[in-house]
């Protein structure tokens, strides 16, 4: 495997995963709460900030690949649910949340791999609703990172509210990928039952 920037960056985003895991057990002594709130945050913002530019960059430089093409979500579904599950021990977001979501993600990501071995990829390829979904976990996930008021806005009360929007859009973006899926598990059960 030749290593070209964009999936350099993405290995970053992968690098950065411990680094966000760290921030909040360092002791106080050593970074105070605003401090791990604001390096938490950095963290993850820089990190999302890769998850945009190495898909641009691979375009722009023709250095797409298909490991490329299989890390970089895998990276962003690793950052997300370290964020999330640091959020759950740090008491800013609920654990039923985290479970949606992380949960959502894998049974997707099995159910594409499913689909790709049928060769019916296409039909669970991602869609406006999921990006939807997107956006509103990577702007939420940084405003509970971050937590203080910033320009008199509550960024924990936006943030909650964007990040249950989100676990919403999961449950019902996975219905969605679900049900354009179902005709092809349909005929696979029906094949093994014949």
């Amino acid at each position: 495997m030749k290593l070209n920037l964009p999936t350099a960056l993405t290995w970053l985003r992968i690098v950065v995963i411990p680094l966000l895991l760290a921030v909040y057990p360092l002791p106080p002594e050593w970074l105070s709460l605003e401090g791990r709130n604001l390096v938490a945050m950095g963290l993850f913002v820089g990190a999302a900030v890769t998850d945009w530019l190495d898909g641009w960059l691979a375009r722009k430089l023709h250095q797409t690949s298909t490991f490329g093409a299989f890390l970089d979500p895998v990276a962003d579904k690793l950052l997300v649910a370290a964020a999330l599950i640091v959020l759950v021990d740090i008491e800013r977001t609920s654990a039923w949340i985290a479970a949606v979501i992380i949960g959502r993600e894998i049974a997707i990501s099995a159910l594409r791999e499913w689909m790709a071995r049928l060769g019916h990829s296409r039909n669970v390829a991602v869609n406006l609703l999921g990006k939807i979904k997107t956006v509103a976990q990577m702007i939420a996930i940084p405003m509970l990172l971050f937590n203080d008021p910033l320009f008199g806005v509550s960024m924990q009360t936006t943030g909650s509210v964007l990040i249950v929007i989100a676990a919403i859009l999961t449950l019902v973006s996975m219905g969605y990928y679900l049900r354009l899926a179902s005709p092809q598990l349909q005929s696979v059960d029906h094949d093994e039952r014949a």
